[in-house]
Order: structure tokens, then sequence, then C-alpha cells
């Protein structure tokens, strides 16, 4: 029998909101930032995203950790080879290593019920209207228009095998005239974008009776024919419309469109860290930035979506206010991989127990007070103190190689809660040194990977180090946590500019500076150092202050070690900045000798 044609148009939902001038007002080809974009950066990549519960960072990467490293409590869970795992880490770690397994439902596995997808009326395998069959479905089921994305349709087309994702979600689909489609019938899907398997979506179905249009897709395959000049080259090779860079959707399917921006296109929220995210996100409960704005000032964000809320209802008539039923007809997946995150171990650091006042305003800072800097710690060789160091965690400080030698570890003693040398006052105490630690490329000409780790003795019957007053600084694992202009702290019993001797902790605010190679051509190494002072040079890092902290706190006033003092010239002076080994640089170089626990945060 001849078949007519009935031409169904499915509507992109986010072409409208990727023409939207950028919130920061730049122009469009402006936002890219392309120096960023010469690292590759993905999903997979820590320096900018949070990995996964069932990965782990490595060197910037996201990669797969062993089942057993998952937590143990959970449900089990059905994998497509037929294997029952027993939690949703454990399939996905072991999917991460083995790709070809997928997630299929929630519980017990059985031989007759499997979860599918298919793709049907499309003029080619690659594309078509969504079908589901859901375990405990008999009959394959459409997807609802209304409910699908990009980001539905790019797991979708993972799920069927085409690796780069979506196309379109708009198309053209041969549907037969006497096919009876029932729209009304039709399943709501919701996806956060990090699944790999439709089946781990959530499936909704709703009591409307009001006709729904059906999802489709058009997957992207290489050979796709997509003009080059006005595109984006996303990192796995698809392209993309350069206006969908930085808009907050993962178009590229690797995240590689959203991980490089200057500014975000529509409604998306831009990160700290350069990175867009959809806005919906901001204030959900959940930190997606590196650098925790997105979750920061919540109270008063929902204070004034409850407002807008009574303000509409105000105003006459009905409310936005969904009020038809809603049936789940699969699990949250979602929900437990967040339940996984909070069973992850915590690290304790960067928190004071107390807190000061801060004072307006070590050259030019001011005396510090007990519990201002409980990181700061003094190391002593012989009868002086000849460095600064910073308490991690356990036993172990941070400190510049060139106040250290692996020799003389016998020599040195760590000096924490101190204040005053000259006057030591009771919260005092002194650790001995049972190793010292110096990267093993430190160049004392050139002062690069001027860092050193310092392991203190245990006392005796004692499994860790105990500092009662101390208060580990953390750890930054990326270097996109702080940024050039980011108001920082110094602290140390360096000299001033006088050379006149300080026996007092002091401290004082510096800014963080960028493109430090105009002060100091052929000397300076952007990804092992950091420069930071002030406009008047009035604070700056001194002789003496060496190995001690520059120390930056993010949204949510939690204290990194950002720098360690290493070098400068003409202490004081404003176009002389003081120079810091950046600590971000030597993240795994630090957990290879501490452990990945001591200093693992966000599961990185």
């Amino acid at each position: 029998m001849k078949l007519a044609l009935l031409i169904l148009l499915l509507l992109n939902p986010h072409l409208s909101s990727s023409k939207n001038t950028p919130a920061s007002g730049q122009p469009q080809e402006d936002l890219v930032e392309q120096k960023c974009l010469l690292k590759n950066y993905t999903h997979h990549s820590c320096d900018k995203v949070f990995c996964q519960p069932w990965q782990k960072c490595i060197e910037g990467t996201c990669a797969c950790k062993l089942p057993y490293q998952c937590p143990k409590a959970g449900t089990p869970v059905c994998a497509t080879n037929g294997r029952g795992y027993p939690t949703y880490c454990h399939l996905k770690s072991f999917e991460c290593l083995h790709p070809e397994i997928k997630f299929s439902n929630n519980g017990t596995c059985t031989a007759e019920e499997k979860f599918n997808v298919s793709l049907i009326y499309g003029s080619t395998d690659t594309e078509g209207i969504v079908q589901v069959k859901l375990v405990d479905q008999d009959e394959k089921m459409f997807i609802c228009k209304n409910s699908w994305s990009t980001v539905e349709a790019n797991v979708a087309c993972f799920d069927l095998g085409f690796p780069l994702g979506v196309r379109d979600i708009q198309g053209r689909f041969n549907i037969p005239v006497n096919h009876k489609i029932n729209s009304t019938e039709c399943l709501h899907v919701r996806c956060q974008g990090v699944e790999t398997s439709l089946a781990e979506c959530t499936f909704t179905k709703k009591s409307s009776k009001a006709p729904h249009g059906l999802a489709g897709v058009v997957c992207y395959t290489q050979d796709a024919d997509f003009p080059t000049s006005q595109s984006f080259q996303c990192v796995n090779g698809k392209r993309i419309p350069q206006e969908k860079a930085c808009d907050g959707v993962n178009d590229c399917g690797d995240q590689s469109d959203e991980l490089c921006c200057k500014g975000c296109r529509g409604q998306a929220f831009l990160c700290k860290s350069g990175v867009c995210i959809p806005n919906q996100r901001k204030c959900n409960g959940e930190v997606d930035c590196i650098t925790g704005e997105d979750e920061s000032g919540c109270e008063e964000d929902k204070k004034n979506k409850i407002h807008k809320g009574l303000a509409r209802s105000d105003q006459g008539g009905e409310t936005e206010i969904e009020t038809e039923e809603t049936e789940m007809l699969t699990p949250d997946m979602d929900t437990e991989r967040k339940r996984i995150k909070s069973l992850l171990p915590k690290l304790s650091c960067g928190v004071k127990r107390n807190t000061h006042i801060r004072r307006k305003r070590v050259v030019g800072g001011k005396p510090a007070e007990m519990g201002d800097y409980p990181w700061q710690v003094a190391i002593k060789d012989g009868d002086r103190i000849t460095c600064g160091g910073i308490y991690i965690g356990g036993c172990w400080i941070l400190t510049a190689a060139h106040c250290v030698r692996p020799s003389r570890y016998r020599n040195y003693q760590v000096w924490t809660s101190l204040l005053d040398w000259l006057k030591p006052n009771s919260q005092l105490a002194v650790q001995g040194v049972s190793r010292v630690v110096v990267h093993e490329k430190y160049n004392g000409a050139t002062y690069q990977n001027d860092i050193a780790l310092v392991e203190m003795k245990k006392h005796p019957g004692k499994k860790e180090c105990e500092l009662i007053n101390s208060v580990p600084a953390c750890v930054p694992w990326s270097p996109y946590l702080f940024q050039p202009n980011d108001r920082c702290i110094i602290s140390g019993w360096g000299r001033e500019k006088d050379n006149q001797k300080v026996y007092s902790l002091r401290w004082g605010e510096v800014d963080l500076i960028g493109n430090c190679s105009r002060f100091y051509p052929g000397r300076y190494y952007e990804k092992e150092m950091q420069c930071a002072g002030t406009s008047d040079g009035s604070i700056d890092a001194c002789k003496g202050d060496s190995g001690g902290p520059l120390v930056c706190k993010d949204v949510n006033n939690v204290t990194y070690v950002w720098g360690i003092v290493s070098w400068g010239e003409n202490c004081g002076k404003p176009e002389f900045p003081g120079v810091y080994t950046r600590v971000a640089s030597y993240f795994d170089w630090i957990s290879y000798y501490v452990g990945r626990p001591l200093v693992s945060q966000y599961n990185v």
C-alpha cells in the first residue's frame, strides 16, 4: 500500500535562547577564550569540572575508579549484560572501564525484561521519532516533545551508539498517514546529561489529556556536512554552530563548548572558572562550579523566587503551578548519584575554628592574633627560624624547596601556633622532623619547582600527628579556582623593606597578578609560578617569609594554599611583585607523597 507523507516538525527549545545577546555584553565571537581552547578541556577534565562519584582526578583527567572503591551502601542494579551489581556506583565504575556495558534497570535482573530505545520514521538509522521500551512495560512508548531537549537527545544518541551525540532535535520524518499516534500517551523524560543510557533518566507519565508533540532526534555522524567557517570545533571532532558555544547547553556532547568561556549567552550562568552552566542549576542544592558560586547566596535567591511566584498569583487568573498528576515510572537515578556523592569521605580543611574581625590592612603587614592563620608554621633550623611553612594535614608541611635540604632533616623543627618567637605563647607546639622531600626538578638558579614537603615526627604511641591548635589549609587541585585580581593573604615573620627584623607573625592582603612576564621577562614560568602584590607595593613578602603561605578564600570562606613564598626583587616595590610557587600545579606531586585521601576534595 502506498504511503503518504506527513511532515512532523520537532522544535528545538534551545534555539531561541542561543540567539540572545550575551549576558556579559561581549560580541558573540569574543565569548570563547582561545588560549584555553588549546588545552582541549572536556567533561573529563577535572581542572574545569567535578568528576563523577565513580571517577577520581588523576593529572587533570577524571579516571575510572575500581568498583571496590565505591561506597558499599545502596540498592542492587542490573546491567545490559544481564549481570547484577550491588550498587549503581559499582555498575558505573565497571561501565567506565568497559563502556559497552550500560545500566538497564534498578533492582534484580530478569531474563525477559530489557530496556530498549529505537528510532522510527527516519530516512536513515541516524534519525527518527524516539521510542522506548521500559523494563516493566509491555509496549514501546513515544516521548513527549515538551520534555525533550539537547540534554536528553544527547543521551539517546549515546545509547544508540552515536558517540558524538545529537546533531538536531528537529527534523522531517516520514509518518504513514494511516498510522495513529496518540500523543496523550507519550512519556516525559528528564536527564542530567551525565548519563550514557536513557535507562538512567527519569521517566514519568502525566494525567493531562492535552495532546503533545512527539520527540525526535537526528544523531551526529563523522560524515555530517557542516560549514566550517561559522562553526565551533569540539574536542571530540564534532562541529556545532558558533552561536551555540558558551550558552550553557552541552551541544558538543563532551562539554568542550562550555568550558572556555569569558561570558555566557542568554540566561546561562558563568562560573568564575570560565564554565557556562544552565541557569536552572544555580541554587539547586548541588555544586556545579568548581569555584562554588552557583550555590552561594541561595537563601536570598529562594526568597526572590517565592516572592515572584506570589506576585504572579496575585495578578488574577491561574497561577503557573502545575496541577496534573504525575506517575513515576522509573527510579530517579540522579538522586542516587547525589546520595553516592554524599557518602564519599569529606575533608576538614581551610575553615578556622574561630574567627576574628579582619582589620584593614610581610612588608607593611599587621600583627596576627591566635587562630587567625592556624595553617601557618615556622621552620627552625638550629637556633633560628629561617622559613615559614603551611600545614596541609596529617603530619605534613608544605614549604619552599630553597628553604630545606633532605640531608639536614634532623636539624629542623616545626613550630606550630607561634605568634612571637621572642615571647613564645602558651599554645606553641614544637615538632621534630622525620623526612624532607624536595621536588625532583627543583632548579635553584631559576626557582622552578620551588616546593618541598616536610614530614613531622609522630609522638610515641600515636598513629598520627596531633596539632591541637592547627587547622590544615586546603590544597587546590585546579588552576582555575582563583583568578588574577582576586584578593588573597600572605603571612610570615620576614623582614620589613628597610631590612628590619620582625619577631611577630604578620599578615597582609595582596592581589593575584596575571601576565607577570612583563615584570620578570625570561624568568617567570606561568604554569609553575604566581605573582601577587599591591599597586603601591605596600604589602609584600620579604626575606624570612620564604616557604610561607599565600592563601585565598573561596565564596564559601574555605581557605586554599594558592602559593608558597618563593622569590622576588626589590622587596616592597610595586614594579617588582612577589613570586610564589603555584601550588595547584603540584597537586598530584603532593598527593603522591602524602596520600590522596589527605588532600583530595570533591572526589578528586
